[in-house]
């Protein structure tokens, strides 16, 4: 099931573009490469850009992928929104051999790299600063979010793909709805979920992922109900089903691509990813952030064990034949 579902994730966009092209012809693939064209983002670290003109995809050199799931609070776009879930991800097909972090919101770490200039009157550099790391999205962008992630697990990032998890609510309504398997029954601002097989609209999706408190894993579980819309997602667009639907929401679907992820990777990077790291599935490592829960100024934060956190760092960087 990890297979699928990490393999469903890194070709997010090529597997919901795939069926489409091949169904749609010229005119789709026009508007997909003027969409993919408008998803590109690029990191500002000139030492992320050296490794990326280095790295050999063809010859399926060992990668590192950030997922960031960018959430509430305020509107899609608003500038103070935070990176509420992050998922770091090692790919190495010779070991075959794939390693994923999930990395708690609340995580007491540094913040590395410029505050964005609408936060100050000048940009300027953290040096040391502690927060919890779902808050360096909302101080730098996906600059801070992956230079910050790079500190604290001490481990390189090559690519990310960064997906507005407010905005799936378009592309779950794109596909008319989704099903999903709920592990407990609950209520979230006037919506009931029923425990087992339960249908969403995107309205009912995005409160769905966003309930954390009266889970019995907290954080941990929210992050696993957003992988779970995600992956749902995915299964609806690319199943036989739900194909008639996709080709006639086609312009839909492609609006909220276009409007709700953003990554690094290049149009050549994803199919060589997709067609030369099949061997990384074959023996997926999951890892969870050891710690405990702590309070600074009555303030939560998710504290880190920095001893275990150096293991799993040296454990990330052997995948990547540092």
């Amino acid at each position: 099931m990890y297979k699928d579902k990490l393999k469903k994730i890194l070709v997010v966009v090529i597997t919901a573009f795939g069926v489409l092209l091949i169904t749609t012809g010229g005119y789709a693939w026009h508007t997909f490469t003027s969409t993919f064209t408008n998803i590109q983002e690029e990191i500002d670290d000139q030492k992320n850009q050296i490794r990326l003109e280095n790295i050999d995809l063809e010859a399926g050199e060992p990668i590192s992928l950030l997922l960031i799931g960018v959430d509430e609070p305020g509107e899609k776009g608003d500038p103070n929104q935070r990176s509420d879930t992050l998922i770091y991800v090692t790919l190495n097909p010779k070991t075959e051999t794939t390693h994923m972090v999930s990395i708690p919101r609340d995580t007491y770490t540094e913040m590395i790299g410029n505050i964005r200039s609408d936060k100050v009157s000048d940009s300027t550099a953290l040096d040391n600063a502690k927060d919890k790391i779902t808050h360096s999205y909302a101080l730098g962008g996906t600059n801070m979010t992956v230079q910050s992630v790079e500190n604290f697990l001490d481990a390189r990032v090559d690519y990310f793909v960064k997906v507005d998890l407010t905005g799936l609510e378009d592309m779950i309504d794109a596909v008319d709805g989704i099903e999903v398997n709920n592990s407990f029954e609950f209520a979230y601002h006037g919506i009931t979920f029923e425990e087992g097989p339960i249908q969403l609209n995107g309205e009912e999706a995005r409160e769905y992922v966003r309930m954390r408190k009266d889970d019995p894993r907290g954080d941990f579980g929210r992050q696993e109900r957003q992988r779970q819309v995600i992956q749902a997602i995915l299964e609806k667009g690319t199943t036989l089903t739900g194909l008639t639907s996709s080709i006639s929401n086609f312009k839909e679907i492609l609006t909220a691509i276009e409007d709700n992820f953003r990554t690094n990777l290049g149009l050549e990077s994803m199919w060589d990813i997709q067609g030369n790291y099949r061997d990384a599935l074959n023996n997926i490592v999951e890892h969870e952030i050891p710690g405990e829960d702590g309070e600074i100024d009555e303030t939560y934060y998710y504290m880190p064990d920095e001893e275990k956190v150096q293991e799993l760092s040296e454990e990330l960087n052997e995948q990547l034949g540092e």
